[in-house]
């Protein structure tokens, strides 16, 4: 997921900076500094957890240095770390949704708990590199013949200085020019793919899945005719005006070695409920799907989803809504095949193809579409307070909801709009959508 901050999309906070000596002393003030090892981040060097573990749906970190030692951490100062700490010691016990004041560096209290937030900022961005990633290709899609065909998966090594939390973001700074002619360019926010682990469950990476934007004759051009050239993916219009998107087209150029600016991490719209035994809903277009990635991860693969008899500790329901416009658009597919095999009782998938797919009634398959086939066992789902729904990707995937709801709610005497907007209120409607 792509936010542009210069139109106000940013999540970042812009809470004032703490001096050093106040961040420790207010971390050493509520015993973030002496948290037990065993449940805090994972420091540059420092070896990880063979089978990190914590309570509830969210994912483990691992081991840390003794506690109270920072060394190792990659530049970080002491009250960033103090701050990674304190996130480590609540967010192996939970964390709730709805974000409030920020009450100190590199942390925000969320319902009461703390999570990691903005650890790193535009002004001081850190430096991850680019490290292959042995899950999948770098190049998830396949040419469709239109010209922003290409979606990516890049994995991004940040040592265990950024912590996060299935649901939050990054941001990514690009060299620039961005549009405005800014160099660097202003951040871009993107949707973190991997658990909290990370794909390679060491508590040190971080993936994003990124679809490369082009444009091709259209209203806005950063490459006049003769001047666009191929991209990693062999992709090239040299003969028409063409406009690549300058933080999605830097991060698919990437290859394995390669230095990347990082911000955050931000973001509590999308965090997981704390009950082991909640209805999951996922609905996604495109690469909406990464926030939903990162939960089946630690649902159903990584060890800190497991319990020490190797059963799950998720006990509840996942059903997953993909849109894409062709089957060969079609994201972590090979997972989702995976989850239904192992889990059929707890993992169900549905894709919507919408240039290759209608229904009985002729209509392209868009989400909404697909899920009106489930309808009435979606209401049903919907009615339990256990049950939340996550929405990412497109805005008009609302109106969707709307379309595909509103008969059922009106049938059972009530107002879709009201019962959406009560579940909103209970904190079981989640949507960050563009």
């Amino acid at each position: 997921l792509k936010l542009a901050l210069s139109k106000g999309c940013c999540l970042v906070s812009s809470s004032p900076q703490h001096t050093m000596g106040r961040a420790i002393a207010a971390a050493a003030a509520t015993g973030l500094c002496v948290y037990s090892a065993s449940q805090a981040f994972v420091s540059s060097g420092a070896p990880a957890s063979s089978s990190p573990q914590a309570p509830g749906l969210r994912g483990a970190a691992a081991a840390a240095p003794d506690a109270g030692s920072f060394a190792g951490l990659g530049g970080m100062t002491a009250a960033v770390a103090s701050a990674a700490v304190g996130a480590a010691a609540v967010r192996a016990a939970g964390v709730a949704r709805s974000a409030t004041a920020v009450k100190k560096k590199g942390v925000r209290v969320v319902e009461g708990k703390e999570i990691p937030w903005n650890i790193f900022m535009p002004k001081a961005p850190y430096q991850g590199k680019v490290v292959p990633n042995d899950v999948h290709p770098h190049t998830l899609t396949q040419d469709t013949g239109d010209a922003n065909w290409e979606t990516t998966h890049v994995t991004f090594e940040h040592g265990g200085n950024v912590p996060y939390i299935e649901g939050q973001s990054i941001g990514i700074i690009a060299p620039g020019p961005d549009k405005k002619g800014e160099t660097p360019a202003k951040i871009r926010l993107y949707s973190i793919a991997s658990s909290a682990v990370g794909d390679d469950q060491s508590s040190k990476t971080v993936s994003l899945c990124v679809k490369r934007v082009v444009e091709v004759d259209g209203e806005y051009a950063n490459r006049e005719v003769g001047e666009d050239k191929p991209d990693k993916a062999g992709t090239g219009f040299p003969d028409k005006k063409v406009y690549r998107g300058v933080c999605s087209n830097h991060i698919c150029d990437m290859s394995p070695g390669d230095d990347v600016l990082i911000t955050g991490p931000t973001g509590a719209e999308m965090l997981l409920p704390e009950e082991d035994d909640a209805n999951v809903i996922m609905l996604a277009t495109g690469t909406g799907i990464a926030p939903m990635r990162s939960y089946l991860r630690l649902l159903f693969h990584d060890k800190a989803g497991a319990n020490a008899d190797g059963s799950r500790k998720f006990k509840g329901l996942a059903w997953l809504f993909m849109g894409v416009p062709y089957s060969k658009s079609l994201l972590y597919d090979d997972e989702h095949q995976e989850y239904t095999k192992s889990y059929p009782d707890q993992f169900r998938y549905d894709y919507a193809v919408s240039r290759e797919q209608k229904n009985a009634a002729g209509q392209k398959m868009y989400i909404q579409t697909k899920m009106a086939e489930f309808a009435e066992d979606l209401w049903e789902l919907m009615q339990s307070p256990k049950t939340h729904i996550y929405m990412c990707g497109l805005k008009g995937m609302e109106s969707g909801m709307e379309e595909c709801f509103s008969p059922l709610a009106e049938k059972n005497g009530m107002v879709w709009k009201e019962f959406a907007k009560s579940m909103k209120k209970a904190k079981r409607y989640h949507v960050e959508v563009y």
